[in-house]
């Protein structure tokens, strides 16, 4: 596919309220109240998290790669995961999906890119560095290094970061699942491992390891040392609370010996009892080195029902902590709900979800979490002033992403912000339909609204999937281009739903950002002398720029292409 598209200065449209197509709004298989699964229309699991700048990030494994490599049908082999799904949201009901990194060109020694580990740090410059580390099948884990959380990013290595042979790690089983944290006062370790028992037993299966990692973050300072976790198989992650290292993890499917539980807690003078299979253990202690430090505290995390096996992260963000986990709850929507797209076979395509975790950081207790599909509440109201990206939502109907697993034989790359969405765009067709919720337009009210699209079709924003047209936008033009609009009635206080629907579309629609206006347009000339004087600047995606850097990339500045070397 061609991305440069042509830009072109926003025209100023004022149009009268439509009566909607006959088009049916397509159906979504996530509920408008819910806000779990994060995302109705990408699959993803493994997840791992961090806050930075007022958002959380999410980013997990690439399960609609597999999903489309597979057919759509089948089980997941995981097989064709190559890239990583990157999510950020700043209310937690509405998430943005950024798109994806593909691994495999970043890191060409690499085959696979499976649950990720994701961090961040501020280097001895002053600046911010992100980290993801990646296992490369169950074989070894590798690493990337980004100046953002949306990259670029880059290998800063030739090979993988740890393998079966590294100091301390044998034997172990599958080399994989990366848990990372970075302390307080710099120093960064990594949790990983997994599979059947290594020169052990069920319950002490010897295939969970620990280490330090040198202070530029891509090498193991020394040696691995071995977890004593009780019945580990797989997701390893780290937290530190109130200066002790929280390691968590996921419990095997062997079976349990009660005779040998009861010896290990009577050693260890615990009164927990075993976990069961397929669920989120935790343990404790203030010197990871030493096993005998590491104190059993029990399962926090149930095991999902919907998905074959289970992989979670615990996260703080603002304040509060969450846990990000996977399930099969949106396949099994779409199956239910007889999806055309999804073939009766398919199984454990995964998705993120999100629920309360309640944490006692002084005393590292982590209270069993409670998972449902309802999910959590918004943490604060969405801004409909402020330019949201199309692919900002909490539900949708019939949404297609032109590119989500970034495999393109030619492409031209803009590195200014991120190579997480070379071509990220929503295609929509006649009923697609996106929504976002607790959108708040305050007291004054918005009187324009503004829509970035491209093709023919019309667009109405509704306060309900069936309802009326608040606004509506009607568009006719092969390359990208702003419509604004006058709102009829001003839109005041705070809407539940906010639905942005294409009741019609052709085969070239699709939609890039939309904004609202407290401002009446009511002279042409001026409100477009006054958009051309803003002197914008776009990348090939045909995203704004806010800052025009001297990295190199094609940039289209005032309907001119512009090429920095």
């Amino acid at each position: 596919m061609n991305i440069l598209q042509t830009i072109i200065t926003s025209s100023l449209l004022t149009l009268t309220i439509q009566a909607s197509a006959q088009t049916a709004p397509a159906t979504s298989y996530k509920p408008v109240s819910y806000s779990n699964p994060i995302s109705s229309n990408v699959f993803c699991a493994d997840p791992t998290a961090f806050e930075y700048n007022g958002r959380l990030y999410v980013y997990g494994s690439n399960d609609s790669q597999q999903f489309v490599a597979s057919g759509k049908k089948g089980s997941n082999p995981y097989s064709a995961i190559r890239s990583i799904v990157v999510f950020s949201t700043d209310d937690m009901v509405n998430w943005t999906f950024h798109g994806t990194i593909d691994v495999k060109k970043v890191c060409s020694w690499s085959g696979n890119s499976w649950a990720p580990s994701a961090t961040w740090r501020i280097n001895d410059n002053g600046q911010p560095e992100f980290f993801i580390y990646f296992a490369n099948g169950a074989s070894n884990i590798g690493v990337m290094k980004g100046s953002s959380p949306l990259g670029p990013f880059k290998s800063p290595r030739t090979s993988a970061m740890i393998q079966g042979n590294s100091p301390g790690v044998a034997p172990c089983n599958w080399c994989f699942d990366p848990g990372v944290v970075v302390l307080d006062n710099g120093e960064t370790w990594i949790g990983f491992g997994g599979g059947d028992p290594q020169g052990g037993n069920n319950l002490q299966p010897g295939n969970a390891c620990i280490a330090k990692l040198k202070k530029n973050m891509t090498e193991i300072d020394g040696k691995a040392y071995k977890l004593p976790a009780p019945y580990h198989f797989e997701a390893s992650e780290l937290n530190i609370m109130d200066g002790k290292f929280v390691y968590t993890y996921c419990s095997s499917f062997k079976p349990r010996d009660n005779s040998a539980w009861n010896t290990y807690k009577k050693q260890h003078n615990i009164t927990v009892g075993a976990p069961n299979t397929g669920t989120m253990c935790y343990m404790v202690t203030d010197d990871p080195t030493n096993p005998d430090s590491w104190e059993y505290k029990g399962v926090y995390g149930p095991h999902p029902g919907t998905s074959d096996n289970n992989h979670s992260h615990l996260q703080k963000f603002q304040g509060t902590y969450y846990h990000i986990y996977h399930s099969g709850a949106l396949l099994k929507a779409m199956k239910d709900g007889k999806a055309p797209e999804v073939a009766s076979s398919a199984s454990n395509f995964r998705s993120l979800c999100v629920n309360l975790a309640t944490v006692n950081e002084s005393t590292q207790k982590i209270d069993p979490v409670a998972l449902d599909n309802k999910g959590v509440p918004a943490i604060k109201n969405f801004d409909p002033y402020q330019q949201q990206e199309a692919e900002t939502m909490a539900t949708s109907g019939g949404v297609n992403y032109e590119d989500f697993t970034n495999t393109k034989s030619v492409t031209s790359i803009n590195d200014n912000k991120n190579d997480a969405s070379e071509n990220l765009q929503i295609k929509m067709k006649a009923g697609a339909w996106t929504m976002v919720r607790l959108a708040d337009f305050g007291d004054e009210g918005a009187r324009s609204f503004t829509a970035r699209v491209r093709g023919k079709g019309t667009l109405e924003v509704r306060a309900a999937k069936n309802g009326k047209a608040l606004a509506s936008v009607s568009f006719d033009y092969k390359a990208w281009k702003e419509y604004t609009v006058t709102v009829p009635t001003v839109l005041k206080g705070l809407y539940d739903y906010l639905f942005f629907v294409f009741t019609e579309a052709d085969s070239s629609t699709y939609f890039d950002w939309w904004q609202f206006s407290k401002e009446v347009p009511t002279d042409i000339n001026a409100v477009t002398r006054q958009r051309t004087a803003n002197n914008q600047t776009y990348d090939l995606s045909g995203r704004k720029v806010e800052k025009v850097t001297k990295k190199k990339g094609i940039y289209i500045q005032n309907g001119k292409k512009v090429t920095i070397k």
